[in-house]
């Protein structure tokens, strides 16, 4: 009863909330619909937090795409030790990017007086389920080899099986618990996107590569505005 929860209701249960809450966050709080950025209060230590999560994470999140999408072309790929070997390891390398970011962001958020003013209760949440999601997922890498295969031989018939309203979880009943808990952990983040920051990535502003240049006009004198005697910034401003 509990691995029917977990791995046919859960899965049903994140996809509503998912699509329910990001369309209506979108149509009654549109102006929210972002990371709600916190850059112009710390920047040095965000830089080498989000840089490092944020390929890291892509990466991960394209391998696991293409492996759900074509797995016969990953399980090819794989058939070849070398190139199984080298995919392997660029996967965990970017797993240890992705660990490293989280913890500098969350030191961030808890070492500097002003990110904690504006950091809520979901902020934590959504960061330490991260946290846990990918200490799973590179204790997954190292415990279980070549998860790229696995993956595509024995998760992808099991999340096809979900988006095809016909579920079949034999495969990852099977599975130790470990993995259980990083799918489990899959299925979470998903359904409290509506409720985070995580929201942004939905509308990921691509167009601007290609729009015009922006120009911004002072229309007014920046000196009297950023007088370098304010306290509100830790560095003393440069009017130039």
């Amino acid at each position: 009863m509990l691995d029917t929860f977990l791995f046919t209701g859960l899965p049903y249960i994140a996809l509503v909330i998912f699509l329910v809450g990001t369309i209506y966050r979108y149509r009654v709080t549109s102006f929210k619909y972002s990371s709600l950025s916190s850059g112009f209060l710390e920047k040095r230590t965000l830089f080498w937090g989000s840089m490092p999560f944020h390929w890291g994470i892509l990466f991960l999140f394209f391998g696991h795409l293409v492996a759900f999408l074509i797995p016969s072309g990953v399980l090819a790929w794989n058939s070849e030790p070398v190139r199984l070997l080298i995919l392997e390891v660029t996967a965990f390398v970017f797993g240890l990017s992705v660990l490293w970011g989280l913890i500098a962001l969350v030191v961030r958020r808890f070492s500097s007086a002003r990110i904690r003013a504006v950091t809520s209760a979901m902020d934590i949440v959504i960061l330490v389920l991260l946290l846990v999601q990918t200490v799973f997922g590179l204790w997954t890498a190292l415990n279980f080899r070549w998860g790229s295969s696995w993956f595509a031989a024995s998760l992808t018939p099991y999340l096809r099986s979900i988006l095809m309203l016909q579920p079949d979880t034999a495969a990852i009943v099977a599975m130790p618990w470990s993995i259980k808990f990083h799918v489990i952990g899959a299925y979470l983040i998903v359904l409290l996107i509506p409720f985070t920051r995580l929201v942004h990535l939905l509308v990921v502003p691509l167009h601007y590569l290609w729009r015009p240049y922006q120009r911004v006009i002072w229309n007014w004198k920046r000196e009297s505005i950023r007088a370098p005697k304010s306290g509100w910034t830790p560095t003393r401003p440069k009017n130039t």
